[in-house]
Parts: structure tokens; sequence; C-alpha cells
């Protein structure tokens, strides 16, 4: 085991070297799946993929990061910490489960500092059935020009009309017109996409290959940017009935919310990842959640994606002021502080051996 803090990085770039380094240091071998698109440092960006465990095992742990891209900073940590983790490691053999480590499913994103895919794309908004008619949100389209101003930082009368929307409106309501979802502007915030993106099709050909065997799967997914500074709440995320949080709450503890039971800081989105691949594992028992860990209060979260969004619409600024802006975009999903730090591995370390113990082969 090494140190928790050892285990984060300050770029794409080390996190997936220390990601190999991992792997590699216990004999354990990296699938890559390369992306066309060039990293911010025009590195090689990559989803790559790490099985600790037999191929044709009946039980099976998937713990996946960088679903949205610049939260794989924590997500990383927690998989280069987990790999390294003998004690962890030898349980999950005991029990006879293999773990199915998914590092960067949006390496662009991790790369660039943002959350979404090249195409703008919030990656957990774009497992849809693009076949039939999008979801319309209404509530976004309402706010997309003032959430997004032509000056930044924005002025005193949009800041007043954004206020006056969170009073008229309420925060949560706010919160959950802005982050359900919009399929509407391609330059906006948490666009869903018109298509399956590269990380949509890359993730259901690893998961095609990894876990169509399993009997049961149990998948962690680990977010960042929602809740109390340090606090990892566990959110339903797939079988969101009352059913499914009842099998979550069995694996993972009374804490599991969801949004169904609107118990979640998250809001209820369209086109989530985890509810969608569930399906490509139809032979296999399947629970999974989201380890949401909050950064700062949800007012700074929303600026820095606000500004972000800002920055990508306007890139002919000055140096200083993009660096600021992604300065502030990287504080509002990683606390590069120990003590944060200790708490994302102490409590993700906690929900994947209660996966390892809860987890069967019925």
């Amino acid at each position: 085991m090494i140190d928790a803090r050892a285990a984060f990085s300050h770029s794409y770039s080390s996190a997936r070297k220390r990601f190999f380094d991992a792997a590699q240091a216990h004999g354990l071998e990296v699938e890559s799946y390369k992306q066309r698109m060039p990293g911010r440092d025009k590195e090689t960006l990559s989803m790559d993929v790490v099985l600790d465990g037999p191929t044709d095992a009946d039980r099976l742990l998937i713990v996946s990061s960088g679903v949205h891209g610049v939260e794989g900073f924590c997500g990383s940590g927690v998989q280069v910490f987990a790999l390294h983790d003998e004690a962890f490691r030898d349980q999950a053999r005991e029990r006879g489960v293999a773990v199915l480590y998914l590092h960067a499913i949006n390496p662009y994103g991790f790369s660039h500092i943002r959350r979404v895919t090249y195409e703008n794309v919030d990656l957990n908004r774009n497992f849809c059935d693009f076949s039939k008619p999008l979801p319309v949100n209404a509530g976004y389209r309402s706010l997309h020009a003032l959430l997004l101003p032509k000056q930044w930082p924005p002025t005193l009368a949009n800041k007043a009309k954004v206020g006056w929307q969170m009073l008229r409106q309420g925060k949560r309501a706010v919160q959950a017109a802005v982050s359900a979802g919009q399929y509407e502007f391609s330059d906006g915030l948490f666009f869903g996409g018109t298509e399956p993106t590269w990380s949509n099709q890359t993730l259901r050909t690893a998961v095609r290959k990894y876990a169509t065997r399993a009997r049961h799967i149990a998948w962690i997914d680990v977010h960042t940017g929602l809740g109390p500074a340090g606090k990892g709440e566990r959110i339903l995320s797939a079988r969101n009935d009352t059913e499914g949080l009842a099998d979550a709450q069995k694996m993972w503890g009374g804490e599991v919310t969801s949004f169904f039971q609107d118990s979640s800081v998250s809001a209820t989105v369209s086109g989530g990842m985890l509810d969608a691949l569930q399906r490509e594992c139809e032979q296999a028992k399947f629970n999974a959640i989201s380890i949401e860990f909050g950064t700062q209060p949800l007012k700074d979260v929303l600026q820095a994606m606000r500004a972000e969004q800002w920055l990508q619409r306007n890139p002919r600024v000055s140096v200083a002021k993009a660096l600021r802006i992604k300065r502030q975009m990287l504080d509002a999903f990683f606390v590069d502080s120990d003590t944060w730090k200790e708490q994302v591995i102490s409590q993700t370390r906690e929900a994947m051996l209660q996966s390892v113990a809860g987890i069967d082969a019925g």
C-alpha cells in the first residue's frame, strides 16, 4: 500500500503514468483504447483498462474514473491506490472477485481540464436512444443566455438576473433545469449530444469484452463537485427504483441516496451512463453507485463551469485570463489538500471492500 497522497497527480499525463506503473508493478496488463484527438500538451489520449483477476470470473467489481474529464484527477488517484492496496487485492482474490479498472473514460476532458468530451458533450447525458426523440429541457432553454453571457466576468446586471431566477424558481429547481441534460444548445452546458460519442462507443466496447461473462457486477463510478467538501455521497445509478435502492443499500449501506426519492445532492439526469450500461450486461445481477465527492459550494462550482464554457466560446483571450479560468475549473473539481485526498481514499476503499464482501455469483 502506498501513501494516499502519492496516488494523485496534477496532470493527465502523470496520472496515466502512475496508473500504468501501478498495474505493471503487479504484473497486470493495460489495454489502451487510443483517441484521435491530442491532449493539452500534445500527449496521446487513451481510455486505459486493467483487469485484476481472471477473465471468466463470475463476480466482477468495476471502478471507473474520468467520465467527466476533470473529475479524473480524483478517480485516477482512487484507482492507483487500489492497485497498490494488497489487503484489498487479497480480499478480492479470496472472494473470487475480479476487479476491472476503467481509467480516464473521457481522456480529452481530463487532459484539457474540462468536464466534457471534445464534442462538448457531457458524457453522463450521452447514453440516450438517439433513434427516438430527445428530451426537451425548457428550463435550460430559458437560462442558456444568462448562464453564458457575452462578457466574462458577468456584469452586475447578469448577476442580478441569475440571482432573481434563483429566488423565483428556487436553487433546487434551477440546479435541476441546468444539470438534467439538454440536447438543443451544442455550445451550452450539460449538452448531451446528438449521437454516441467516442467515449460512449469505446466504453461499450470495453464492457462487452470484459463484463458480459460475470453473473454479478458491482460498479463504482467516481465523481466530484457536489456536496460538502470531502464527503462522498453514494448515489444509486442503476435500477432506479425501490428494489434497486434496497439492493444497493444492502451492499453499500443505508446511506445510499437516489434520484427517484429526491434524496441525492444530484438532480435527475437524462442519458445516464450506468443505467444504459446495465442493459449491456443483462446476463448479470447489476448493482451500481456513483460516489460524488464534494469540493466547493455549488454556486462556486457552477460559476467555474460557466467560466470554462465561456472560454471555449471565446478562446481569443489573454493567456493569463485563460489560465485563471482553468485554475478555477480544476479547483472546483479537485481539492489539492492531504486531508481531502485521505477522505477520498478512505471512503472509496470502504465502498470497494463492501463490494467485494457483498457480491455473489447468484
